[in-house]
C-alpha cells in the first residue's frame, strides 16, 4: 500500500470511529437526613449509562422529568463529576484531564440552555458576549474577532447591528438565537441542546429548531438534542435514547422508534403525545418514582401494565432487538 492510500485509510478509520464513548456513566446526589432520620440516600440521577455518538450524529434523548436527561447532558459534558463511569472525546478520556487542560478542552463541548432569559449576562452587550470566548477559545482580537462575531450573528438571523445591545432589548427567541451564537464562538465539535425550545412561544420553537438542523448540517455538529416533546426529537434526531429514572429503556434509530416501540415506556410516551398515539392500552398512570427510592428490579414496573413477577427481582439489561435497536425489558412477548 502506498503512503498516501495509508493515509486515506487512516483518515477514512478516524471519520468512522465514534467521536464520544460512554461507559457506565452514574450519579449519585448525596442528600442529608430527614428530620426524623439521619440516614441519607442517594439521589441515583443517573444510573449506568452506555451511549455512543458518531461525528455529525444527532442524538435525541427523552423521558419524562425526573428521567435524569439533564443530569446526563451535563455528566457527557463534564460539567458536573460522575460518581462511577468514564467519557472519552476522540479517545481522551475527560476523567483525567485537569482542570487547565479541560479548560482548553471546552472549546470542542459546549452547551445551549434552556431558559434564553438566564443563560445570558444582563450586564454585557452581545458583542462582548461574544468576543469573550472568540478571544478564550480561538484566540480572536480587535478587528478579526469583530468579524467573526458579526459573522456568528448573521449564521443564527441577526446582525451586527445588535452588538452593542443588552440581552433585555431582545425577544426570547432572538435571545436563543443569541445563545446559539456563542455556543458556536466556541468552534465546537459536539453540543449538548437542553430542551432549547421549551421556553419559547410555540410560533417562535419550529424556527429555532430550523435554525438547529441548517446549522448542524452546514457545520457538521455532532448534537445531543434533549427534549420531552417527541414531535420535535422525531423531526430533528438520527438517533433517540429513552431515559426513566436515569436508566436507559430504549435506544434506536429514529424511524425504527417511533414506527415499532420496543418497550412499554416508550409506547406509553408516544400514545400520550399529541397526534402520535392511538393505542389506549399504553397510558402512563402515577408520578415518576423517586430517584432516592427506585423500585427493585425494572424501575419502570410500578407503572407497567405488563409488569410481572420477575419484574420485581431483575434489573433488564439493554439488549438488541433489531438493527441498532436494543431495549431494557425482559418480556419479548408484547404486542405494543
Amino acid at each position: 500500500m502506498s503512503a498516501v492510500s495509508e493515509r486515506a485509510s487512516e483518515a477514512a478509520a478516524t471519520a468512522s470511529d465514534p467521536l464520544i464513548v460512554v461507559r457506565g456513566l452514574t450519579k449519585h446526589f448525596e442528600t442529608g437526613g430527614s428530620l426524623f432520620s439521619k440516614a441519607r440516600r442517594p439521589i441515583r440521577a443517573v444510573e449506568a449509562v452506555d451511549l455512543e455518538l458518531a461525528p455529525g450524529e444527532v442524538l435525541g434523548l427523552v423521558g419524562e422529568s425526573g428521567s435524569g436527561k439533564s443530569t446526563l447532558g451535563r455528566l457527557v459534558l463534564r460539567l458536573i463529576e460522575p460518581t462511577a463511569g468514564r467519557v472519552d472525546f476522540r479517545g481522551r478520556e475527560l476523567g483525567e484531564l485537569g482542570a487547565a487542560e479541560l479548560r482548553r478542552f471546552r472549546r470542542h463541548m459546549q452547551m445551549i440552555f434552556q431558559d434564553p432569559f438566564a443563560s445570558l449576562n444582563s450586564r454585557m452587550t452581545v458583542g462582548a458576549a461574544l468576543l469573550e470566548p472568540l478571544a478564550l477559545h480561538r484566540g480572536l482580537k480587535g478587528g478579526k474577532a469583530r468579524e467573526a462575531a458579526v459573522d456568528l450573528l448573521e449564521q443564527v438571523g441577526l446582525s451586527g447591528d445588535h452588538m452593542a445591545r443588552y440581552p433585555r432589548m431582545f425577544s426570547g427567541g432572538q435571545r436563543q438565537r443569541i445563545a446559539i451564537a456563542r455556543a458556536l464562538a466556541a468552534g465546537p465539535d459536539f453540543i449538548v441542546a437542553d430542551e432549547p425550545v421549551s421556553a419559547l412561544d410555540v410560533s417562535i420553537q419550529t424556527e429555532i429548531i430550523n435554525l438547529l438542523q441548517d446549522l448542524q448540517a452546514r457545520l457538521g455538529l455532532t448534537l445531543m438534542f434533549i427534549s420531552h416533546d417527541l414531535s420535535v426529537v422525531e423531526v430533528i434526531s438520527d438517533r433517540v435514547m429513552v431515559l426513566y429514572l436515569g436508566r436507559v429503556m430504549e435506544v434506536a434509530p429514529t424511524e425504527a422508534l417511533y414506527a415499532a416501540p420496543a418497550h412499554p415506556y416508550t409506547a406509553a410516551l408516544l400514545n400520550a403525545a399529541p397526534g402520535m398515539g392511538s393505542n389506549r392500552r399504553h397510558i402512563l398512570k402515577g408520578e415518576i418514582p423517586s430517584p432516592a427510592n427506585p423500585p427493585s428490579g425494572c424501575v419502570f414496573r410500578t407503572r407497567c401494565p405488563f409488569a410481572i413477577d420477575d419484574c420485581a427481582r431483575i434489573v433488564p439489561e439493554l439488549r438488541v432487538v433489531g438493527a441498532g435497536h436494543s431495549k431494557a425489558c425482559i418480556r419479548d412477548d408484547l404486542a405494543l
